[in-house]
């Protein structure tokens, strides 16, 4: 898992598209919190970060299948999978691998945002007025998300060789479980009980708890079971493509 791990972030920084991914996800966040006048924490008014973390997941899901979406796309595209098949190496060794890497570009991502608790800090009237339990909530809460959504998205690059599909499928997917079951529980239908359990299903009730600066057991249980549901199902699409191939030969 170790060779697969340094392999990927080898790859994603030798690329330009790597670099330009981060570039754009730290502008894209730079703009819309200090910039543009609807979402500018400096029209805002008030020393908090509500504004960031609130766009924060939106980001994030433009970005994580960006990220993703070549992981396993490129090795089908190039024949590289039968390589990695030779390897001393699982299924999931390989999986696992190219998870934590593209986790660990994310994290690497989301670093240079701190200076904007400094900034906040510095630009309040009032010394040490910001709430740093809520911020330190909030960024773990991020974290979980990323987790959930990096999961999400390479198992996604592993249904398809080519890395629009995946970066598209999986940009869908990360707004569904983020943001969908949470407007269907907003249908009149559904009102009177079942409304709050869909909109448990999905991420962005859980991302909200822990941003609230409380880390909720059954909140961490949710992501990890995210994880380890798209874990499983990568590595159900792994199979099947051996399958397939052995089938063939």
């Amino acid at each position: 898992m170790r060779s697969i791990f340094i392999k990927e972030i080898n790859s994603f920084f030798s690329s330009i598209v790597g670099y330009v991914a981060i570039l754009v996800f730290l502008i894209a966040t730079g703009l819309f919190l200090w910039i543009i006048p609807d979402s500018s924490i400096l029209e805002y008014g008030y020393a908090t970060l509500d504004r960031f973390f609130e766009m924060a997941p939106w980001f994030l899901m433009l970005l994580i299948p960006a990220v993703t979406m070549r992981s396993f796309a490129d090795e089908f595209r190039g024949g590289t999978i039968e390589w990695l098949s030779t390897k001393p190496l699982t299924d999931l060794d390989i999986i696992l691998g190219k998870y934590f890497a593209s986790l660990a570009l994310v994290i690497f991502a989301l670093i240079p945002t701190v200076i904007y608790v400094y900034t906040i800090d510095s630009l309040s009237l009032i010394e040490n007025n910001i709430d740093t339990g809520g911020i330190i909530g909030s960024y773990i809460g991020l974290i979980f998300l990323a987790t959930g959504f990096t999961a999400i998205g390479v198992f996604c690059s592993s249904l398809t060789n080519n890395q629009i599909v995946g970066f598209l499928v999986a940009l869908f997917a990360c707004y569904l479980l983020y943001s969908g079951f949470e407007s269907l529980a907003k249908i009149p239908a559904f009102t009177g009980g079942i409304d709050y359990y869909l909109g448990m299903v999905g991420m962005a009730f859980h991302y909200n708890s822990i941003s609230r600066g409380l880390v909720d057991s059954r909140d961490v249980i949710y992501f990890l079971s995210v994880i380890v549901l798209f874990v499983s199902l990568t590595r159900l699409s792994l199979n099947r493509r051996t399958w397939d191939t052995a089938t063939q030969d």
